[in-house]
C-alpha cells in the first residue's frame, strides 16, 4: 500500500533535498560508490544493528512502502531480485538490484553475490547515488538475524550456524552482540575448509567457543539455529524433523531450502519478516508443501506490537529472507558518511 507522508515528514524531505543540492548538481550527476568505498564509509556493527532495528520497526509500524521483491531465475540455482523501498523517517528511498550465483566462486573466480543500489531524492525523484550493494547486504542480513534471536530467545546459550561463507561468518560475528549468554557456537558447512576459515576469521570478534559439527548434532543441541545456504525450489531437507525439539528458535535465511518442511509447518509459531514476500515466494513454488500459518512479522515483534515467544516450550521458526527497507536505510547511511569523508566519484547522468 502507498504510504502517505505527514506534514513533518514532508518538511524533512524538503530539507534533505536542499542538502543534496549542496552536494551534487542534482538531476545531472550522481555519486558513485565502489564496494571498497562502501566498506570504508559503512556503519559499524553496532550502528548496523541500530539502523536495521529502525528499518524493521518502521516495517512493523507500517511506516514504509515496499512491494514484494520480484525476480528472474535464468538457472535453477540462481536468482536476481529487484527490491525497491521507501522509509520516510530515515529519508531513504531507492532500489537494490542484486543477484546470487553460488557457482561463481568455484567456476568463475567471482563473488557469489553482486549488485547495485540506487538512491533517489524523495522530493523530486531524481537519483543521487549508485553504489555496490553486496557489502551492505552482507551486514544487514546477519543484523536482522541477531535482532530476531534477541527478541525471541535472549537467554540462549548455544547457537548453530549452517553455512560458513560470507553470511555465515558475519552471522557469527553479529550474534555475540545480541545473545549475551552464549557459551558455545556450532558451525557446519558442506565444505570442511569453510568451517576452518570461519573459525579463523571470526577470532578477533568472538570470544565464544566455536565447534565444527554436523547437522544432527546441531539440531539436537542448539537453542537457536540459523541457515544461510542456498535457495532452491525443492527443499534439501538436510535437517530432519525428528532432530529438533521443543523450546528452540529456528531462523532460516534461505526460505524453505535447508530444513525438512514439516519443521516449519509443525512449529508452535511461524513468523516472517514480510508476509507479502513469503506469499509471493509460495506462489512461485518455493513452499511445495504449503506456506505455514503465519503468526506475524518480525518488525511487529521488535516494535512491541505483537508477542513473540510466550513459553519456554514453544518451538518457533522466524523466516527472514531480507527486506529492502533495511537496504535503503543502510544505503542512505553509507551515502551520508561517504559525503562526510569526501569519498566517492561524481558521475554525470
Amino acid at each position: 500500500m502507498p504510504y502517505t507522508a505527514t506534514e513533518a515528514q514532508k518538511e524533512m524531505f524538503a530539507k534533505d533535498h536542499a542538502h543534496l543540492k549542496e552536494i551534487l548538481n542534482l538531476g545531472s550527476e550522481v555519486l558513485w560508490l565502489t564496494r571498497e568505498e562502501c566498506i570504508q564509509a559503512g556503519p559499524s556493527m553496532e550502528e548496523t544493528l541500530e539502523l536495521t532495528r529502525q528499518a524493521l520497526t518502521a516495517h512493523g509500524k507500517k511506516e514504509f512502502e515496499m512491494p514484494a521483491k520480484i525476480g528472474i531465475h535464468p538457472w535453477p540455482d540462481v536468482f536476481f531480485h529487484a527490491m525497491p523501498a521507501y522509509v520516510p523517517n530515515n529519508l531513504a528511498c531507492g532500489i537494490k538490484w542484486i543477484e546470487c550465483f553460488p557457482r561463481n566462486p568455484k567456476q568463475f573466480g567471482l563473488s557469489q553475490t553482486t549488485g547495485l543500489e540506487i538512491l533517489n531524492d524523495i522530493e523530486t525523484g531524481v537519483p543521487y547515488a549508485v553504489m555496490d550493494c553486496s557489502w551492505l547486504t552482507a551486514m544487514r542480513t546477519p543484523a536482522t538475524t541477531a535482532l530476531t534471536a534477541a527478541a525471541f530467545h535472549p537467554d540462549a546459550e548455544t547457537f548453530g550456524m549452517f553455512g560458513c561463507g560470507v553470511q555465515g561468518q558475519e552471522h557469527v560475528k553479529f550474534i555475540v552482540k545480541t545473545l549475551k549468554k552464549l557459551k558455545k557456537i556450532y558451525v557446519y558447512d558442506i565444505r570442511p575448509e569453510m568451517m576452518d576459515a570461519l573459525a579463523e576469521n571470526v577470532k578477533p570478534y568472538v570470544d565464544v567457543e566455536i565447534v565444527k559439527s554436523d547437522p544432527q548434532t546441531m539440531a539436537e543441541k542448539c537453542d537457536v539455529m540459523c541457515s544461510a545456504t542456498i535457495i532452491l525450489l525443492n527443499p534439501l531437507s538436510v535437517v530432519k524433523r525428528e532432530w529438533v525439539h521443543a523450546g528452540q528458535t529456528i531462523l532460516p535465511c534461505d526460505l524453505n531450502t535447508f530444513w525438512e518442511p514439516s519443521i516449519q509447518t509443525s512449529a508452535d509459531k511461524y513468523f516472517v519478516d514480510s508476509i507479502d514476500e513469503h506469499k509471493l515466494f509460495a506462489e512461485m513454488g518455493y513452499f511445495p508443501d504449503g506456506l505455514p500459518e503465519i503468526c506475524g512479522q518480525t518488525g511487529e515483534v521488535l516494535a512491541g506490537l505483537r508477542e513473540g515467544r510466550t513459553s519456554a516450550d514453544e518451538r518457533i521458526v522466524v523466516s527472514n529472507i531480507g527486506m529492502s527497507v533495511c537496504d535503503v536505510v543502510m544505503g542512505k547511511a553509507i551515502f551520508e558518511k561517504a559525503v562526510e569523508m569526501g569519498i566517492g566519484t561524481k558521475m554525470p547522468l
